[in-house]
């Protein structure tokens, strides 16, 4: 594969650059640097969304008109690969990467239009009403109800899980709106307000202490039938155009491979063996495998369609790289653990104090996170789809099993 940059490609890359060095504060480099979450705050994602639309760089899958950019593979590629260099945090997938793509494909003209400039400027701020307590990877499961009543639904049952909920005005949702067929069938796509009497948000608090995800209870809500994105009970089709973007629709690898480049120094820092060092050249090379291989992806797609399956095998791999080096970063932060001893016996049973400087090491910044980082990305391998249904639906669709 040729990697030459072409001199307008250079440019443009010079471009990103001092936007970034002049656009990026350091209290937004000091929050990704301390992200354990794949998703920023409310406060931070919208904070850096403004500043990206204002140069016009928000949303650079959309089509032009709708506000997105009218950039080659190269630039995207680009745009990618520096934004992860120089630490921006990412923003919350939900509208942009999410709904957006889903509107765009599947809306009508006046959903367009009133929906996309309110994602972009964020006046609304989206989550994702999919999981239900007894359907998570089995989707088709679902059985929160949206029952007929003239122009509306009204809608009862709970989803979980949705990250947050509890910031979000407006929520796109699966509801039943058949149960008499196959369990794919009679399921629609509805845009719910979240303000809407009869909506509650209960928080889910992480292992790793932090508030990310809710429950939510949806009791006699009452949804506009213009809500419906596509066709009523035809909703399947459109959480699946959806779920390739979730799933594929961004670059893991430019991240991983600056996450990579993060450990290294802390290694350096820490005083780590030539095994570490060794392990994470191997985590390297597989997340420039993966660089490439979406590289491949967005050339195939900068004719216009969908990620396909290949957003299944993009999953895969980045969620799992992901949770390794997630797992290299605590043996690195291992390196600063010390026991702490303020004295010790001699053999003759005397007390001694300790040497100065052997107690109460508490290391570097690059450590304050690594836990929390670890347990939140176990979820990884099993939001939007788990890796085992990932691999199902490639058995099935790619091989023929």
């Amino acid at each position: 594969m040729n990697l030459d940059f072409l001199p307008e490609e250079e440019a443009f890359r010079d471009e990103v650059r001092a936007f970034l060095g002049r656009e990026l504060t350091a209290e937004l480099r000091a929050y990704a640097a301390r992200m354990t979450s794949v998703y920023s705050d409310k406060e931070t994602a919208l904070a850096w969304q403004a500043i990206l639309v204002k140069q016009g760089w928000a949303a650079p899958g959309w089509p032009v008109e709708y506000g997105g950019c009218d950039w080659t593979v190269a630039q995207k590629y680009i745009f990618d690969v520096e934004m992860a260099r120089a630490g921006a945090p990412p923003l919350s997938p939900m509208g942009i990467a999410m709904c957006g793509p889903a509107l765009i494909g599947h809306g009508t003209k006046a959903q367009k239009d009133y929906y996309l400039p309110r994602i972009l400027s964020g006046e609304d701020f989206w989550c994702q009403g999919y999981s239900e307590p007894h359907a998570g990877s089995d989707l088709a499961s679902l059985t929160m109800s949206a029952r007929d009543d003239g122009d509306a639904f009204i809608c009862n049952g709970s989803k979980i899980w949705t990250t947050h909920a509890h910031e979000a005005n407006m929520c796109f949702c699966l509801v039943r709106t058949d149960a008499s067929g196959k369990p794919q069938q009679g399921i629609t796509f509805l845009l719910i307000d979240m303000t809407t009497p009869g909506v509650r948000v209960d928080p889910i608090i992480m292992t790793s202490g932090e508030h990310i995800q809710n429950a939510i209870f949806f009791d006699d809500v009452r949804v506009p039938k213009a809500n419906v994105i596509g066709k009523v009970n035809e909703g399947w089709t459109v959480a699946k155009y959806l779920l390739e973007f979730e799933r594929g629709g961004s670059s893991y690898g430019p991240r991983l491979k600056a996450r990579v480049g993060s450990l290294r120094r802390n290694a350096a820092e820490a005083g780590t063996g030539p095994d570490m060092l060794a392990r994470l050249s191997q985590a390297e090379a597989d997340a420039s495998a993966l660089e490439a291989a979406e590289l491949m992806m967005m050339s195939e797609l900068s004719g216009g369609g969908t990620p396909g399956l290949k957003a299944s095998m993009m999953k895969i791999k980045g969620t799992e790289l992901s949770q390794r080096l997630t797992e290299l970063a605590l043996e690195i932060a291992g390196n600063w653990a010390r026991p702490f001893q303020p004295h010790h016996t001699n053999p003759g049973g005397e007390v001694v104090n300790a040497p100065s400087g052997s107690a109460a090491l508490v290391g570097p910044e690059s450590a304050v996170t690594v836990s929390a980082k670890y347990l939140n990305d176990r979820a990884g391998s099993i939001y939007a789809g788990s890796n085992e249904i990932q691999r199902n639906i490639l058995a099935k669709a790619q091989l023929g099993l």
